[in-house]
């Protein structure tokens, strides 16, 4: 496979690295608007080209897939024109700004038989893959309850670097600048993780967002701290469960957790995610009757980067698709729907 790598920030080096080490994989070229950042970033990982558009890639085209590594607000664009050029595109997350443009990214890979795949990363944690089998092999019966959490502390602790200094966290903290703050950053992640470890899909859901006060005016230079740092959600599921999700920037003593709790009327599961680790605990059988929890072992699992490279070469999409990510879209705009949108959505409905 012969691999185009559109965008070279931090997240592309995590990339180039992945892909350069699967067998069959050649890096066949980069494109950057920087033309120091990109031929910096094809002379570290032996790149045979360099481009400062993507016009100019296409044209040479010589290569069949594309990693898609460009800021948010641009995926759908140099996605859509990736796929009409015939190249399979391996996308980060979210796939598109909204669930419209989402849609219509996995209608067109799919109606011209070429491979879209998100790079939702924690698909990658041995332990959600080990907990999905479980689930689906009915040792915890049917699922009734769920809890899940993503938490950072990058607002509290400097572990990452100093955010009221760092455009790179900044930006993110400001709506202007294409953020749509936590919600956008990991909303899409958590639930992934939900979905995906309970092989079901969210049917409603109601979100509460708020963008705590973090500055004088609630402005650091050109950048409005506008965008939320905290949600809370319910969730109702196909299958018949109820769910809490919530996340935020201010959890204090938590770098990057992921945290998945699943009730069954059989037995239960919890994940623990960390930036130290992961664990997959487990209470099951006669263990229910005691409130016995123990830690299953598991065996690594493939990475996204090598399932992408399996579906080029089998010619069928893998998960996880765009269409999968799009509907974790539609859940994600309808959690952008405000207390006061929601009345005059009701109120329009009970006039017609």
């Amino acid at each position: 496979m012969r691999l185009l790598i559109l965008g070279t920030g931090s997240m592309a080096n995590a990339h180039a690295k992945n892909f350069s080490e699967i067998e069959g994989v050649t890096l066949a070229g980069a494109v950057d608007v920087n033309i120091s950042s990109v031929e910096a970033f094809r002379e570290k990982y032996g790149i045979e080209r360099a481009f400062t558009s993507l016009d100019d890639a296409l044209a040479w085209g010589d290569f069949d897939s594309v990693a898609n590594i460009t800021p948010d607000s641009i995926h759908y664009a140099t996605t859509m024109q990736c796929l009409k050029a015939g190249k399979h595109v391996f996308c980060e997350k979210p796939l598109a700004v909204n669930h419209h443009d989402a849609m219509e990214m996995a209608d067109t890979a799919e109606a011209a038989h070429l491979v879209g795949m998100v790079n939702l990363t924690y698909r990658n944690v041995a332990q959600l893959q080990a907990a999905r089998k479980l689930v689906t092999g009915g040792q915890i019966g049917k699922v009734k309850h769920i809890e899940a959490s993503y938490l950072q502390s990058w607002l509290v602790a400097k572990m990452w670097g100093e955010w009221r200094t760092e455009s790179r966290w900044l930006w993110r903290l400001s709506k202007k600048h294409g953020s749509n703050g936590t919600l956008g950053d990991v909303g899409v992640h958590i639930l992934d993780f939900v979905v995906y470890a309970t092989d079901t899909e969210i049917d409603e859901i109601f979100c509460r967002l708020k963008a705590f006060d973090k500055a004088d005016g609630n402005k650091i230079g050109e950048y409005d701290l506008d965008a939320n740092d905290s949600f809370t959600m319910t969730v109702s599921f196909t299958n018949g469960a109820l769910g809490v999700v919530h996340s935020s920037r201010w959890a204090t003593g938590h770098v990057n957790e992921l945290r998945l709790r699943v009730y069954g009327d059989k037995g239960s599961l919890e994940i623990q995610h960390r930036h130290d680790g992961s664990k997959l605990m487990v209470c099951l059988g006669d263990d229910v009757e005691t409130a016995t929890w123990k830690e299953l072992e598991v065996e690594p699992v493939s990475t996204n980067y090598q399932r992408f490279v399996e579906a080029v070469a089998q010619g069928r999409t893998l998960e996880p698709s765009f269409r999968h990510a799009a509907k974790l879209q539609k859940a994600i705009d309808l959690a952008t729907i405000t207390e006061s949108d929601r009345k005059e959505h009701q109120l329009e409905a009970n006039l017609a």
